[in-house]
């Protein structure tokens, strides 16, 4: 089979098609003829060791395709069957080995390329808006970075519960994408706080979804109404700095998390649950997945430079 493997550490140009030997499943495994891999940052840090990893090595932690073998003990799934898989490796390939508990049904509906899509963001919009800080009705949420694949994705899943969504966005066109994502009202960074208190009468918002991080942090905090929470699942603009936990008291006694997806897909059947939400919605027509370029497997490189110099509007895709 064909796949992408890193030899050294560098640039897009590192990134290398192969040829290699079609991996047998071991006990628990099933092989995975892939429709579709997802390319994400995650990707560009293994390639730049920045994360530490074993060379060679495929990168990919998300893909779509259907089972092609089954391991030892694996009795939940069949030959033919359409899946769809986060945080499983070497999803670069033309076929992959994934943990069979890692994988998610795939109904007929939905397309797979965009199941492989949706599994990374998808399931972290869901968590976000579900459970970090259950959204229904009467509830005002702050989404910074709304026009992204994740924040798009939280702004439509907010209004499907109920919520009323202030979003946030760097320039006009990638506000005009948050508009057309379902956002009530559209904001610049600057001075977003102050718009917030004014758009709820003062009173702040319910919770904040902050994927920035630095730039932000502060001002969210003063969006927030008293026992407000700020959910801080990101850091594109830089590291938060220490935090005296009295800003939290100081500030109406703020709740703050920093969750992150892994603790929000501890079995196969929160996986499940999740990815069966996101593909009802999609098959509904309810949830829009934006895909912004679809590229053959040997592009990679292409893939992760328009991904890394922010080029994008939407989901990268790899097609082996």
């Amino acid at each position: 089979m064909k796949a992408i493997r890193l030899h050294a550490h560098g640039g897009p140009e590192v990134l290398r098609l192969d040829d290699l030997a079609l991996p047998e499943p071991g006990p628990g495994q099933v092989r995975v003829r892939l429709v579709a891999s997802g390319v994400n940052f995650i990707d560009v840090y293994h390639r730049l060791g920045v994360y530490k990893i074993s060379l060679p090595f495929t990168p990919g932690q998300e893909g779509a395709g259907h089972v092609e073998a089954l391991g030892a003990g694996v009795t939940s799934l069949a030959v033919g069957d359409r899946v769809a898989f986060a945080f499983s490796g070497g999803a670069y390939a033309e076929a992959v080995l994934v943990p069979a508990d890692k994988l998610a049904r795939v109904p007929e509906q939905v397309d797979l390329s965009l199941a492989a899509a949706v599994m990374l963001q998808g399931c972290t919009a869901h968590y976000l808006a579900c459970d970090t800080f259950p959204l229904g009705p009467g509830h005002t949420a702050v989404v910074h970075a709304a026009a992204g694949a994740t924040g798009a994705l939280l702004v439509q899943i907010a209004r499907l519960r109920g919520a009323r969504v202030l979003a946030t966005a760097s320039s006009e066109a990638r506000r005009a994408m948050a508009r057309a994502a379902g956002a009530d009202e559209v904001l610049p960074y600057e001075g977003f706080s102050d718009a917030v208190r004014a758009l709820t009468n003062g009173r702040g918002a319910d919770v904040v979804y902050d994927s920035v991080g630095r730039d932000t942090f502060a001002g969210s905090l003063d969006a927030l109404r008293p026992r407000g929470m700020l959910v801080l699942y990101g850091q594109s603009s830089g590291v938060i700095g220490a935090l005296d936990p009295l800003v939290l008291m100081n500030k109406g006694s703020l709740f703050l998390t920093r969750p992150s997806l892994g603790a929000y897909l501890r079995d196969h059947a929160e996986l499940q649950a999740r990815a069966g939400d996101l593909f009802a919605w999609m098959a509904a027509g309810r949830l829009t997945v934006r895909v912004d370029r679809r590229l053959p497997l040997a592009e990679a490189g292409a893939g992760q430079a328009a991904l890394e110099n922010r080029q994008t509007a939407g989901k990268v895709l790899l097609l082996p």
